[in-house]
């Protein structure tokens, strides 16, 4: 059974820093990209990082490129987004996802349950 466990979440002020973890198992976890996708209320579920099987690339959306940074430890089966500089727009629900291919980015086939971000002002 594929699982895939985000934790890390909380609340932070804004300009604040939060380091989410993501505990991959039940697949062979070097063979695929692994990325991060938030769900605000109310807003679009919006893809926001990934990292390649090898963890040689990543990815990052458009409101976070600067400011997040995606990272996995091949040997523990872990991924980890490291988010500075938080804004109140970052306010989600975190979910970490497996992606079926480097090339269609943001098309996750599975994820677990959520961490919440909440940013204050």
């Amino acid at each position: 059974e594929v699982q895939l466990q985000a934790s890390g979440g909380g609340l932070v002020q804004s300009g604040g820093s939060l380091r989410l973890s993501c505990a991959a198992s039940g697949f062979p976890f070097d063979d695929y990209p692994i990325g991060w996708f938030r769900q605000a209320p109310g807003k679009q579920r919006e893809g926001v990082s990934c990292i390649s099987s090898s963890g040689n690339d990543t990815y990052y959306g458009d409101s976070v490129r600067g400011r997040f940074s995606i990272s996995r430890d091949i040997a523990k089966n872990m991924v980890y987004l490291q988010m500075n500089s938080l804004e109140p727009e970052d306010t989600a629900v975190y979910y970490c996802a497996r992606q079926k291919e480097w090339r269609h980015m943001f098309l996750f086939d599975s994820w677990g349950q959520g961490t919440l971000v909440t940013v204050s002002s």
